[in-house]
Order: C-alpha cells, then structure tokens, then sequence
C-alpha cells in the first residue's frame, strides 16, 4: 500500500538522502525504513497530518541535518511557511537532548528519566509521533535482543507514564 502523496514521497527522497548508508541496528534495513514504518503507523490510524513528521522525526538526532536546511527543504517542496516552521520545530522537539555524548557524567537511567520529564511537555503531534516510534523501535528490539528489551521496556514504560499528551488512541 502506497501511503505517501507526491509531496510525501519527495520528502522521503530528501530523508534517505539524509540517512545516507545508515543500517537498522538489528535488521540492516536501510535506516529511512524505520521513518516510513512511523508515518505508516500514524497514517493507519487516521492521523494524516503527522506524515511528514514521522518522516522527519530523527533527522537532527542521526544526521547532518539542522533546522534551516529542513526548513529550506521544505520550502523548496512548497509546504507553507507556517507549515514547514512547525515540522521544524517538532522535529526539535523529538530530538533527543539528554544523550551521553552531552552528559557523560549522568547515567543512563537518569538521562531517560530526565528525557521522559522532557518528552511530558511536548506538543501533541511531537507525543503521538514519538508513541508511534515507540510502536516501531518496540517491535523491533523485542523481536531482536530480548535481553536489553528488558531495560529498554522498563524506561519506556517510564516515558509513557509521564508522556500522556498525544493521541489517546495510539497511546493505548
């Protein structure tokens, strides 16, 4: 099934484009996969104006990508500017800020507490994204190392007890 408009599909080129060579830890899948499983997830749930979003999710967090070469690409694939303004902004928002490479001294647990905390006050479309990445990444490291699916369950679990802003329908 073919999910993405002509507008979408330019957008997921711009994407692989960013991901580059970029591997699916566990399945070797190229990595734009996983950003067209989270736009399928929310397009199947009737959530059509998270596409592009999902799409875009992890660009600041996996590569080169920032803000303006986002905006100034989305502007070239004429979505508004308030439009492309917002995807920009709620891409920042998904963005991961507690990494260990930005706090080394603070350990892993703390980091995802202090990540959830962050996450709780997002906006609704940048929570519903991140609960459909969490469907995604969740299928994927439980069917591939149940041994850290463990921890990565019991943090996400954290998440979602304090990240209860989004879509109620995906979130249960």
């Amino acid at each position: 099934m073919n999910i993405l408009t002509r507008r979408q599909k330019l957008l997921l080129e711009f994407v692989k484009k960013q991901h580059g060579e970029q591997k699916r830890k566990y399945t070797g899948e190229p990595y734009w996969t996983h950003p067209l499983e989270v736009a399928t997830i929310l397009h199947d749930n009737g959530l059509f104006n998270m596409v592009e979003l999902a799409l875009c999710h992890d660009l600041y967090e996996d590569t080169k990508c920032n803000f303006d070469s986002l905006y100034k690409e989305l502007l070239r694939l004429d979505y508004c500017n308030v439009n492309a303004y917002n995807i920009c902004k709620q891409v920042q928002e998904l963005t991961d800020v507690f990494t260990h490479e930005d706090y080394p001294y603070i350990n892993r647990l703390k980091r995802k507490q202090k990540e959830a905390k962050r996450l709780g006050n997002v906006s609704f479309k940048a929570q519903t994204v991140k609960y459909a990445d969490l469907i995604s990444n969740t299928k994927s490291i439980v069917e591939n190392d149940p041994k850290f699916a463990v921890v990565y369950l019991k943090e996400k679990k954290q998440m979602l007890n304090i990240m209860t802003g989004g879509d109620a329908a995906l979130f249960q």
